[in-house]
């Protein structure tokens, strides 16, 4: 049996978890769906595997794994031998990749997941969006972004001149700003952003997830 990804497609971490197993060339795997419009990641039996009620989690045999960053590490790191190099091609590269996964991790994801809820989720179930918020979080994620476009004007990508687990790990809430709650123009107005942002969003495993997830056709 394959890796068994308990979550749905069109989440966010759970699409950085499927970003990771296309780019390593992974086809053995199977979603099995977690319905949380109905409270399935609450329940009992679900918080067995992730104590939090978040998805995803996976199995991999006698591996069992939640968040997913540290289940894009695992992927990664298993199927090294094949797909891309996500972490480079050495002990620098590896090390400059780990630093902007935390840079998205602790900088990038707070400010646009508060943003992406607000305009997005909020209303989805009858909540209010916080203007507020928005306009305090935008700031502090245009912030984020002028620190990306000092670097990507020296570096194709963040870690350097490839192609790493910290870009990938950017794509799925960066897709949901800018492509569903509209406000691509952040990053539009950086040029060295906006040429990453276009090559991240022309990757074959981008455009998979997106069809995957109910995006693209």
């Amino acid at each position: 049996m394959g890796i068994e990804i308990h979550g749905t497609a069109a989440s966010t971490c759970t699409g950085r978890v499927l970003l990771t197993l296309f780019e390593k060339n992974v086809e053995d795997y199977k979603i099995v769906q977690v319905d949380m419009a109905k409270g399935e990641h609450k329940s009992p039996e679900f918080l067995k595997s992730q104590p939090f009620g978040q998805i995803p989690y996976i199995i991999d045999g006698d591996v069992k794994l939640f968040e997913s960053r540290a289940i894009a590490r695992y992927v990664t790191k298993k199927f090294a031998d094949q797909g891309t190099p996500l972490y480079g091609s050495s002990p620098k590269d590896a090390a400059l990749t780990e630093q902007w996964l935390e840079v998205e991790s602790q900088s990038y994801n707070g400010p646009i997941s508060t943003i992406v809820f607000n305009l997005v989720f909020a209303p989805m179930f009858g909540m209010t969006t916080d203007e507020a918020v928005v306009a305090a979080q935008t700031a502090k994620l245009e912030a984020v972004l002028d620190v990306y476009e000092k670097r990507l004007s020296e570096s194709k990508y963040l870690a350097g001149d490839f192609f790493s687990l910290a870009d990938l790990s950017h794509i799925t809430y960066t897709h949901y700003l800018m492509n569903v709650a509209q406000k691509g123009a952040i990053y539009d107005s950086r040029p060295h952003v906006k040429a990453w942002i276009a090559d991240l969003f022309s990757r074959p495993s981008t455009q998979k997830w997106l069809k995957e997830a109910g995006f693209a056709k």
